[in-house]
C-alpha cells in the first residue's frame, strides 16, 4: 500500500483557482444552455414553421444526448485523456452552437442540439473531478462552492438572459452567445489543465460496448417518456407503456451487465461507499425539487399574476444572488463545522421558502416573491456544497471521475423526474379543484347566489338583460378555472417542501467527514 498515497498527494502545477475559473467557464456554459432555450421555444417554432410540439424537441434532444455521454464520461477520460476529452467536448459544443444558430429547419436544429448534448455531457462531471483533484482535502468545500455556482446560478439567469435575447436581437442569439465564451474556455483549459499521473498511466482496457447501449436505450426511452407523457395521458397511450417497459428491461439489463462485467463503462460498485449512495440519492431528490421549482415559478408569475416572460425571470433571478452570496463563504465554513448540519439547515430553508411560495396569490406584488426566492437561493448553497463535498469525501482520487458522472446523472434525472410529476400535478390537480369548486356553481349555493346576482347586474348596462345571465355564468366560469390553477400551484409548492423535508432523515446517515489542513492530509 506504500505507493497508493502518490495519486491523492499529486497537485496541478498551475494555481489551482486559475485551473478552477478555467473549467468553470465551460461548465458555466453548458449548464446555462439547459434553461435559456426553453423560453424561445415559440419564436423557434414560428421562424421554422414548426409546431410548439416539435419544437419541444429542441429540449429533448439536448436532454437524452447530455445524459448518455454523462456517465460514461469517466471512462472516456480514461481510454483518450481527461485534458484531450475536456478540450474536444469544449469545441463540439461550441462549433453545434454555431449550428443552431444557423439552422434553416427544425430538423436540422435538433440534430445540432443531439451534437450540442453529446459535447456538452462530459464537461460537468470532468470539470467536478478536476476541481477535486486540484485542491486539498480541507479546500474542497470551497472548490465545490465555485463549481456549485455555476452549475446553480446558470439555470437560474437562463430564462431571463434567453428571454432579453429573444425579445431584443433573435432566438438564434440563445445559440450564437456560446460561440465566444465557447473559444475562450478552450484558449484557457488547453494553457492550464494537465492531467494527473493515474490518468495518463491508466489502461482502460476495451470499451463496454454492450452496457453503453444498454444505457442509451435505457436513458433515450425514459426521456422521451418523461417528455411527453403528460401530452400523451401517460400509460393510457400504448407507445408510452412499450417505451416505459423497454426502458425498464435496459435498465435492468444495464445494472446486471455493469456489475458482471470486468470492464465497466460505469462503475456501479462505488456506490458500495455509504457517503456516496446516499449523497447520490439525496441529490435526486434535491434536483426534482431545485428543476421543478425552477419550472414552475415562472409559470406562475406568468399565468396567474400576469407577468410577461422577462419580467418573470427576472423575479426569478434573486434565487441565484442568494446562492452567490452565501456559497463562499459556506465553502470556508465547511472545513471547521460539520457538513451534515450545515446541509440540515439549507434543507430547512429550502422547505421553509417553498412553503412561503406555496401562500401567494394572484394579487401580490414583486417583494412578495421575490423574498422567498432569495431565501431559496440562500438555502441552496447550504446544500450544494456540504452535499457534494460529503459526497465524494470518502472516495479515492481515482474514482472522482467515475463518481462525478453517476452524481450528475442523477441530478439531471432528478430534475426530469421532478418537472414531469409537477406538470402532470399541475393539469390533473386543476382538474381536481375545478370538480370540487363546480360543485357549489348551483342557484341552491346562497354564497354562489350572490356572487352571480351581483355580476349580472354589474354587465346588464353593457351587454343588456337577454345576454347578462349567459355572460355572468361565463365570467363565474373563467373565475372557477382561474382558481383552480392557483390552488394547483400552491399544492403543487406544498408537496415540493414536504417531500425535501423527509429527506432530512437521510443526511444522518452520513459519514461524517472531518478534513485536516495539515500537508498531505487523507480523507
Amino acid at each position: 500500500m506504500s505507493g497508493i498515497p502518490a495519486a491523492p498527494q499529486w497537485r496541478p502545477r498551475v494555481n489551482p483557482w486559475i485551473v478552477a475559473g478555467s473549467v468553470m467557464l465551460a461548465t458555466f456554459m453548458e449548464v446555462l444552455d439547459t434553461t435559456i432555450v426553453a423560453v424561445s421555444l415559440p419564436h423557434m417554432a414560428g421562424n421554422l414553421s414548426a409546431t410548439t410540439d416539435e419544437a419541444t424537441w429542441v429540449l429533448t434532444s439536448y436532454l437524452v444526448s447530455n445524459a448518455i455521454v454523462l456517465p460514461a464520461s469517466g471512462w472516456m477520460a480514461l481510454y483518450i485523456g481527461r485534458k484531450r476529452l475536456l478540450l474536444s467536448c469544449v469545441a463540439l459544443f461550441t462549433v453545434s452552437s454555431f449550428l443552431c444558430g444557423v439552422a434553416p429547419t427544425m430538423g436540422f436544429l435538433v440534430f445540432a442540439r443531439v451534437l450540442q448534448g453529446v459535447g456538452g455531457g462530459a464537461l460537468q462531471p470532468l470539470a467536478q473531478a478536476i476541481l477535486l483533484e486540484s485542491f486539498p482535502p480541507a479546500k474542497r468545500g470551497l472548490a465545490m462552492a465555485v463549481y456549485g455556482i455555476g452549475v446553480v446560478v446558470a439555470p437560474v439567469i437562463g430564462p431571463t438572459l434567453g428571454g432579453w435575447l429573444t425579445d431584443s436581437y433573435s432566438w438564434r442569439w440563445v445559440f450564437n452567445i456560446n460561440i465566444p465564451i465557447g473559444l475562450l474556455a478552450f484558449h484557457l483549459m488547453r494553457r492550464n489543465v494537465e492531467d494527473p499521473p493515474y490518468i495518463t498511466n491508466a489502461r482502460p482496457g476495451r470499451i463496454d460496448g454492450l452496457g453503453f447501449a444498454y444505457m442509451t436505450l435505457w436513458l433515450a426511452t425514459l426521456q422521451v417518456v418523461l417528455d411527453k407523457g403528460q401530452q400523451e395521458d401517460w400509460f393510457e397511450t400504448t407507445w408510452i407503456r412499450w417505451f416505459a417497459m423497454i426502458s425498464a428491461g435496459a435498465m435492468v439489463a444495464f445494472i446486471f451487465r455493469e456489475l458482471n462485467t470486468e470492464h465497466p463503462i460505469v462503475n456501479l460498485r462505488i456506490l458500495k461507499n455509504r457517503n456516496f449512495w446516499m449523497g447520490t440519492a439525496l441529490m435526486t431528490a434535491f434536483g426534482a425539487a431545485l428543476y421543478s421549482t425552477i419550472t414552475l415559478v415562472p409559470l406562475f408569475l406568468q399565468t396567474m399574476v400576469g407577468y410577461t416572460s422577462l419580467k418573470a425571470g427576472v423575479a426569478s433571478s434573486p434565487r441565484g444572488l442568494g446562492s452567490l452570496f452565501v456559497m463562499p463563504a459556506v465553502g470556508r465554513l465547511i472545513q471547521f463545522v460539520d457538513a451534515r448540519w450545515m446541509l440540515i439547515i439549507g434543507i430547512a430553508l429550502f422547505v421553509l421558502s417553498t412553503f412561503l411560495v406555496s401562500g401567494l396569490n394572484a394579487e401580490m406584488g414583486m417583494g412578495n416573491i421575490v423574498w422567498p426566492i432569495v431565501l431559496q437561493g440562500v438555502g441552496m448553497g447550504f446544500i450544494f456544497v456540504p452535499l457534494s463535498t460529503l459526497t465524494v469525501s470518502t472516495l479515492r482520487n481515482e474514482e472522482m471521475g467515475n463518481a462525478a458522472g453517476i452524481y450528475n446523472l442523477m441530478r439531471n434525472l432528478g430534475g426530469s423526474f421532478g418537472i414531469s410529476i409537477a406538470t402532470t400535478y399541475l393539469a390533473r390537480g386543476s382538474q381536481a379543484h375545478q370538480v370540487v369548486l363546480a360543485g357549489h356553481m348551483s342557484p341552491y349555493d346562497p354564497a354562489f347566489t350572490e356572487r352571480f346576482r351581483a355580476i349580472q347586474a354589474g354587465i346588464t348596462p353593457y351587454v343588456g338583460a337577454a345576454q347578462s345571465q349567459a355572460g355572468a355564468y361565463g365570467i363565474l366560469q373563467g373565475m372557477m378555472i382561474r382558481e383552480s390553477m392557483l390552488g394547483a400551484f400552491l399544492d403543487n409548492f406544498r408537496w415540493i417542501a414536504l417531500g425535501m423535508a423527509l429527506v432530512i432523515p437521510g443526511v444522518l446517515l452520513m459519514k461524517k467527514v472531518v478534513h485536516h489542513n495539515a500537508p498531505g492530509a487523507g480523507h
